[in-house]
């Protein structure tokens, strides 16, 4: 049972719109697929933007053309007809950002919560990226409701954690977070900056990775008085990161 909770995924690319990047390389090899590996993308948290789809099938089929990438779209009714065999068939089901909070309402409407846990227990790599790393968790910091972020409590909790991405580009993050774990709103949980993945094997955390240098994973949980304590942990830098040792 394995979750890959990221600030990444997707890199941008002027000329094409995006690329596969050494996170979602990492999604896939994590479920050590065979030749041809099945992705299947979900957008919901976009609205299920076919603009984004269109992005990621160009970058798969450009980077990766050995994978048989598929997308779940909801909007505005199921494009699979039977979704649970397809979401189980996979090998990694990949999440994009968005709102978190219409995410997780229109995947309780699908009852799609309950068959990601199958899948999930059946092995196929769960990921995705703010959103997409979110949602997995018991709650975080959104900005679903407006442009002042605000916490949400209803993750799916396949991972008991509280949970928020892009911990250093958007300043407020780090003081919220800090405060909600402080003041039991959220649970004891995990961060990351940007381009910063946490891998989770069960419910236990395996390692932090990172598709660039410079950048943390932060584990945020209540200390002896009462206020928070943070605690950088450094990620490994996959294959394909700038400054990554190739030799091993």
């Amino acid at each position: 049972m394995q979750i890959l909770a990221t600030s990444g995924g997707f890199l941008p690319d002027g000329r094409y719109g995006a690329k596969v990047g050494p996170i979602l390389t990492h999604a896939i090899e994590l479920a050590g697929p065979g030749p041809r590996p099945r992705v299947c993308l979900l957008q919901t948290a976009l609205g299920d933007d076919q603009g984004a789809y269109a992005r990621g099938y160009a970058a798969f089929n450009r980077d990766r053309p050995d994978v048989r990438v598929s997308h779940l779209a909801l909007f505005p009714m199921p494009n699979i007809p039977d979704v649970r065999s397809h979401l189980l068939a996979q090998d990694v089901i990949w999440v994009g950002g968005g709102s978190v909070a219409n995410l997780l309402a229109v995947w309780a409407v699908h009852g799609l919560g309950e068959i990601l846990r199958e899948a999930w227990e059946a092995g196929v790599v769960l990921g995705g990226v703010s959103a997409g790393s979110l949602c997995w968790h018991a709650g975080g910091t959104t900005d679903s409701f407006g442009p002042d972020l605000r916490p949400v409590t209803n993750g799916l909790g396949l991972l008991p954690f509280s949970n928020t991405p892009h911990y250093d580009s958007e300043p407020e993050r780090r003081p919220l977070f800090q405060r909600l774990v402080a003041d039991g709103t959220l649970p004891a949980g995990w961060a990351t900056d940007d381009g910063v993945g946490l891998h989770f094997r069960g419910t236990e955390l395996v390692e932090a990775v990172a598709d660039r240098p410079g950048v943390h994973a932060w584990r945020v949980e209540t200390g002896p008085g009462g206020a928070a304590v943070e605690t950088a942990v450094v990620p490994r830098l996959l294959p394909g990161a700038p400054g990554a040792d190739l030799s091993g």
